[in-house]
């Protein structure tokens, strides 16, 4: 006579059977599981109210830790009692590559270049290099997205998060991870392009649209 515990076993046992063999098997996605689309917005995030340095200054001002964190965090910038919005501005790219020297574009204020913009080889490792300047408040979750297009398809579409940043005098340097462009003859040619500049807020800070070519070998210099 079976025992309860294998009675329990085999009862589970046979309801997996089922599901495996012809039964809906229902299975939760974890939240790593979930891929978010180029326009989706994450609906669980909740950003609280927006403060002034100040009144950042203030809250928990008596932990000492956590006190000179956010003096450290904000540096020399004058503490308002008014909330004041971030001024972000992309001032310059670069496009770094190992074999040729750093080829430094400034961002065209109308965010639309005329013309072609840069020449990138075929198959070659590159970074791009973005120089950015905060005044006013802190900009949260800065992030940075891009499109390409080729012959009117989309082709590429990429999004990084490049982070918190304090308004200070001197610009920030940020440097994207490494990238390879594609190779081979169906490679080549002129591309399209729309960048972005986006925080927490949904505040864009530059949209840019522009062109690009990929050829056999890089442009003379």
């Amino acid at each position: 006579m079976a025992t309860d515990e294998s009675m329990a076993t085999t009862s589970i046992n046979s309801e997996e059977a089922s599901d495996t063999e012809g039964g809906s098997l229902s299975r939760q996605h974890s939240d790593s599981s979930i891929c978010q689309t180029e326009d989706e917005e994450d609906p669980r995030v909740l950003l609280g109210p927006k403060m002034s340095i100040r009144q950042h200054l203030e809250i928990d001002k008596d932990d000492d830790s956590l006190r000179r964190w956010k003096e450290q965090l904000l540096g020399s910038v004058e503490a308002t009692e008014e909330v004041q919005e971030p001024d972000v501005k992309i001032l310059s790219l670069a496009i770094v590559t190992a074999d040729r020297r750093d080829l430094v574009l400034d961002i065209p204020e109308s965010g639309n270049s005329n013309g072609l913009w840069f020449t990138l080889k075929e198959g070659s490792k590159y970074r791009l290099r973005f120089s950015i300047k905060v005044s006013n408040d802190i900009v949260c979750g800065l992030k940075y997205t891009n499109t390409v297009w080729k012959t009117g398809v989309k082709v590429d579409s990429s999004k990084e998060m490049m982070g918190t940043f304090s308004p200070q005098a001197e610009p920030y340097t940020h440097v994207m991870p490494e990238e390879t462009t594609p190779s081979g003859y169906f490679a080549r040619g002129s591309y399209t392009a729309k960048t972005k500049f986006v925080d927490d807020d949904k505040n864009c800070y530059l949209e840019l649209n522009y062109t690009f070519d990929i050829r056999k070998e890089w442009p003379e210099i």
